[in-house]
């Protein structure tokens, strides 16, 4: 699975862990990716893999359930 939010392009970013004695390493700070199916504007059903953000904006459009008979 990609580590790429693809709504948004969002990727792994770099920065520092800082100690209390103010020691830095190096620290990769990665998405919150979900895999999620998405229903495009034409009705078709497909998964994709998607930040939390882009899911809580109302970026993805879920497929609606189908009732039970």
């Amino acid at each position: 699975m990609a580590k790429q939010c693809e709504v948004c392009g969002k990727i792994t970013q770099v920065g520092n862990s800082v100690s209390h004695s103010n020691i830095k390493t190096k620290k990769r700070f990665k998405p919150n990716l979900q895999k999620v199916r998405h229903q495009a504007a034409n009705g078709q059903v497909h998964s994709m893999t998607v930040c939390t953000r882009c899911l809580r904006s109302g970026a993805v459009t879920k497929p609606v359930a189908k009732a039970a008979n």
